[in-house]
């Protein structure tokens, strides 16, 4: 198990209880997320290292390595990915502004963003830790993925766009990857980070329910303020933050099933829509946002 000493945005070394979340999807254990008192940031405490939390991942209901399209939830995320994943690339094609350049996608899973990407003519590498979520890359979409170590490999300078989909609170060596991203990217290149906002409207309304905890998979728990800090301490500058929509809806579908031990459709429709309409005017109040970062 890893226990924080220090802070891992700002080195702080207070900490105060946030809250205790459950991991529903596969072990049923409680785990305690600390704030650090100095700069507000939130992390999950007492976390398996690199080489123990794997189990926690071994689990159909994981639907960016099974692709699973068992129950409802799933089915209607698999539908609306196919508007997600359009939106994706017009978004990298506009804030890089190039239609057909090197991509980078860290934390490519089964392979589904690759294949619009390459589709649209981009030359791009996947990386993926899951040797599971790789090999169903390759069967989906004869894509083949590198395992995350070959991060360490990818040439200086050599990458227009780097993409992180979900994929940064999951992250052990937080520093060491910031780190190797800046360094990869090319000078005007463009790296977008998309995670969960702690701060979001739902995540005030289901608290310790809230499906994008995700604990012990989920690392750390982002809010605007603590990504631009972070992403300053590695030469890195968030430029814009765009909202996404869709999420509400899908972690509140799943956090009505956290919180009542059932679905409840119309509850989450409501509180995923209430969600965005008071986010609506403020983006940074979304349930997740996708960064979009350049170098300082």
């Amino acid at each position: 198990m890893i226990h924080y000493e220090q802070c891992p945005v700002c080195g702080g070394t207070l900490f105060h209880p946030f809250l205790k979340a459950k991991d529903h999807t596969v072990s049923k254990e409680e785990f305690q997320l600390v704030q650090c008192d100095q700069c507000q940031f939130v992390f999950t405490q007492d976390v398996p290292d690199e080489l123990s939390i794997g189990p926690y991942y071994q689990s159909q209901n994981y639907i960016s390595h099974s692709n699973t399209q068992t129950g409802l939830i799933n089915k209607m995320y698999h539908r609306v990915r196919t508007i997600t994943l359009r939106s994706k690339r017009n978004l990298v094609e506009k804030e890089s502004r190039i239609k057909k350049g090197t991509l980078l996608d860290i934390g490519s899973g089964t392979g589904a963003f690759l294949n619009e990407m390459q589709s649209a003519g981009w030359k791009t590498t996947g990386l993926e830790p899951d040797a599971g979520a790789r090999k169903n890359a390759e069967e989906l979409y004869g894509i083949h993925a590198l395992p995350s170590h070959e991060l360490f490999s990818v040439i200086p300078q050599s990458v227009d766009v780097i993409t992180m989909w979900h994929v940064l609170e999951h992250v052990h060596a937080l520093d060491k990857y910031l780190d190797q991203i800046s360094k990869v990217i090319r000078p005007g290149g463009t790296i977008f980070i998309a995670v969960p906002n702690h701060t979001s409207v739902d995540a005030e309304k289901y608290k310790n329910n809230w499906a994008a905890y995700d604990v012990p998979r989920h690392l750390y728990h982002f809010s605007p303020a603590s990504m631009r800090r972070l992403m300053e301490n590695h030469g890195l500058k968030v430029t814009k933050v765009k909202p996404m929509w869709f999420d509400s809806f899908y972690v509140s579908m799943l956090s009505e099933q956290y919180k009542n031990g059932k679905g409840n459709l119309i509850s989450a429709f409501f509180n995923g829509f209430s969600s965005n309409a008071k986010a609506l005017f403020n983006k940074e109040r979304c349930s997740s946002v996708i960064y979009v970062i350049k170098k300082a």
